[in-house]
This record gives structure tokens, sequence and C-alpha cells, in this order.
């Protein structure tokens, strides 16, 4: 930290709004803060979002506390502190969750009916009996035993035996009961909730497909220059790396000698190694954002058309696609390849929303990740694509109570979309709260912070 023109490592927790600080490779962001003038930096902030790769941050951009700095360094003015940050709002949502079980306000009712409705008897009972003329207290003692007797007092305990029991079956299918009251809320669930990255999708980017763009050029041959463009003899640094190492035979590599290596740089949007093959020719490969390896690349002007358009339908349906280039000692420079990743949807998914459907439970996806992936994984689960973004949502002040008038306001459109995407954590605790006015019993599942306040809900 920089204070008074001195830098000092300090603890996090005395930070306030205004200082300076440093963000560097493999730090966590200690407090929400604005990067400053230089160097972009790449955070990982799929804890707090649920996107699925780290994220470029240049000047001027947000970093929220409870990220991850991934790579590159550069400094940062804090902007806010403890309960003011991203995750201090989240904690107050968690705080902010006190109301009573669906079950407890059912025995609520049923007591309340059972109640009034033996009062009401009782005291045609007593009145008739005093018309009669049967004295007052024989008569008033025989109203109490009527009474109480009429009252379902073991109703709760019979309620909790037969719950106990379905905690009991539940256990046998691998599922974790916090509490007993949560099994007969899950029987009446209606409208279910999901985070995507991780819960409807595996977390893990895969390769999809490859098309070449230099004769002779297949799948394997694009595959193996990727991999050479990173350091596949060593555990992979980055996300990319991963992939292409991940989705290749590495074995064939160990032909090729890495004479440079230079690592990706948030602001090149790239990364390339100088190679020795076998036969001892040297060659530079290159791999990184489309259209930076297209702006490089002498054969643009064949290839580039096509590959333009196909790189914007792919970011159409959310595909994420790396590209990759080969130059020869004194040659031109060639684009010779496009890959596509994507996370893909967990193999049950499908068949568990379908099934969803069929027990009357319908299904909503809400993700922090891009509306454009949100779509395409909607549409490869059957869910539909009519996906909003957080800004049809309203914004929640956590120092004040929860309006009561979401569900009026904005629980119809909630309830006539396949879900939202690019939405923070007091989206999630609005639309399960706007639900939960429309009457709906609503079920909430992920594993992330973003996901708490609304699992809490």
């Amino acid at each position: 930290m920089k204070r008074n023109g001195v830098w000092a490592n300090v603890d996090a927790g005395t930070l306030v709004p205004g200082d300076r600080i440093a963000l560097n490779s493999g730090a966590a962001v200690p407090a929400d803060c604005v990067v400053a003038e230089g160097q972009p930096i790449e955070v990982d902030q799929a804890a707090l979002t649920g996107e699925s790769l780290p994220v470029t941050f240049k000047a001027g951009d947000l970093p929220k506390m409870g990220s991850m700095v991934v790579r590159g360094e550069c400094e940062a003015l804090v902007s806010a502190t403890g309960a003011s940050t991203f995750f201090g709002k989240t904690a107050a949502m968690l705080m902010s969750v006190k109301s009573v079980p669906h079950f407890q306000m059912v025995l609520n009712t049923i007591l309340k009916v059972m109640v009034c409705s033996s009062l009401a008897v009782v005291t045609i009972v007593f009145i008739y009996l005093l018309a009669k003329g049967q004295a007052v207290l024989p008569s008033l003692a025989f109203c109490v035993v009527l009474v109480i007797s009429s009252i379902p007092i073991a109703l709760p305990v019979v309620s909790t035996t037969t719950m106990s029991v379905g905690c009991k079956t539940l256990a046998d299918k691998r599922a974790i009961v916090a509490e007993l009251h949560c099994v007969e809320q899950l029987a009446g669930m209606n409208m279910l909730c999901s985070d995507k990255t991780g819960t409807l999708t595996l977390n893990k980017m895969v390769l999809q497909s490859s098309k070449a763009y230099a004769p002779g050029t297949d799948k394997e041959a694009i595959l193996r220059f990727a991999a050479l463009a990173a350091k596949w003899k060593e555990p992979a640094k980055d996300a990319l790396d991963t992939l292409v190492l991940d989705a290749v035979d590495k074995k064939p590599l160990d032909a090729y000698e890495q004479l440079e290596y230079t690592p990706f740089d948030p602001s090149t949007k790239k990364t390339s190694s100088v190679i020795k093959g076998p036969d001892g020719r040297e060659f530079t490969v290159t791999k990184g954002a489309p259209h930076v390896i297209l702006d490089m690349s002498s054969n643009k002007s064949k290839v580039g058309e096509a590959f333009e358009a196909e790189v914007e339908e792919l970011a159409q349906r959310g595909i994420r696609a790396l590209a990759v280039a080969l130059q020869y000692s004194g040659g031109p420079i060639n684009l010779i390849g496009l890959l596509t990743f994507l996370d893909p949807p967990r193999p049950d998914t499908k068949e568990t929303i379908r099934r969803a459907g069929l027990y009357g439970c319908q299904v909503k996806m809400i993700t922090g990740d891009h509306s454009a992936i949100a779509k395409e994984t909607a549409r490869q689960l059957g869910m539909g694509v009519n996906i909003l973004k957080a800004d049809a949502l309203p914004s929640l002040d956590t120092s004040k109570p929860l309006p009561s008038t979401l569900g009026a306001d904005y629980g119809e459109m909630i309830e006539g979309v396949s879900g939202f995407a690019q939405v923070f954590p007091e989206h999630k605790f609005l639309i399960i709260e706007a639900l939960r006015q429309r009457g709906w019993v609503v079920g909430m599942t992920g594993d992330g912070v973003n996901d708490a306040p609304a699992l809490k809900r």
C-alpha cells in the first residue's frame, strides 16, 4: 500500500478509500478498487460472478474484493472497504434473511384453523348446555375437555417423525438435509432457480471443434502447434494453455525443442514460442485472440472474410475461440486454424431439467456469466433462449428492508423468461424474493459466493 508517498506492507483491514495499492500476479484483491493507468491485468472472479475464465481489467475498471489476480501487475486506488464492498454487501444480504420456514407456516395455519373451529363449536355447545338447564361449572368443564381433545397437539411430533423418515430416504441417495423442514419445502417446490457455471455445467472448458485455414492442416496439427506455443513440459499456468494441453497428445511434442517463449500478455492477448523441429527447421508459433492473430497474418486477405464471419457466429453463441498462426524462419506469418472451447453442460443436466418439468417444477438459469454464453447453454439444455441481462432488474439497498412490491413490479417479467445473465448476488436474491412474493415455492442451487444470499433466502 502507498500512503503519504511511502510504500508499506499493511494489514488489509487498515485500508481506507483513496489508498493506492499494488495488484500483482497471484495476489488477492484486498478491497474494491479502481485500476490506475498502466498495463491491464487478468482477474479471476469466478467465485463472485461465476465467469469461467479470467477477466481483463484496464484503467478505470473495478476489480472486486475477494477476486484473484492471475496475470499482470498494476496499481489501483481503493474505492470501498468492509461492508461497502461487493463482498460486504453480499454478506449483509445473508444476515438480512430472517423468515419462518414454509413448513412452520403450514402448521401454524392448520393450528389456527383448528383452534378457531374448535372455539366456535365449543361456544355453541356451551350455550346449548346452558339452554338445556345444565349447571355452569359442569358445562364449562365439559367444554374445556372438548377444546383440548379437538386441538391436534401431536401434529408437530407426527410431522417431524414423518420428515425424519424422509431424511433417511434422502440420505440413502447421498443428499445432505440441513434442516427437517426442508424436506417438505423441497416436495412442494414448483420453481427452481439454478446457477450455470459448475451447477448446470462442468465448470471446465473443453475443446469443441476446430477449423483449418491453411492447406494440409487438420485438427491434430492445429492442436499440436497450439500446444507448442506453451510450456508443455511444465504444469500449465494459463487457462488457455490448460485447455490446449489437456486436449493434445504430449508424446509427439518431445521431438520439438523450445528455444524461446513469450508468455501471455493481457495487453497483446497472445503468446508465442520459437521452436526447433525434428528436421532442424526453426519456426515461430503464436496463439491468442482471433482478431489479434488475424491482424498479424499475411493471409488475412484470403481467409479474413470467412474467418471473421466464423468468429462472429461463435461469439453470438457464446463460444470462445483461440486462433493459431505459424511462421517459418524468413517466411510470412500465416493463420492456420481456429480452436473453439465451451464449458459444456453436465451429462445429466438436460434430463434432470426435463424430469423437473414433468413434476411441475419450472427451472430458470441465473448466472453471472456473459449473456451469449448463457443463451448457448440454455439452448443446449432445452430451456429456451429468452435470457435477460441484469439491467432489467432493480438494485438493492441492503440498509433498508426488502420492498414488499417486488413480486407485483417484477414478478410477471421474471416468470416469463428463461433466466438472467450478467447478474450479481443482489440480483439473484431479488429474483428469489420476487418469486416468493408471487406465491412460488422456490428452490435455489449454486456453488459460489455469489449464490450464497439467494441460497439462504
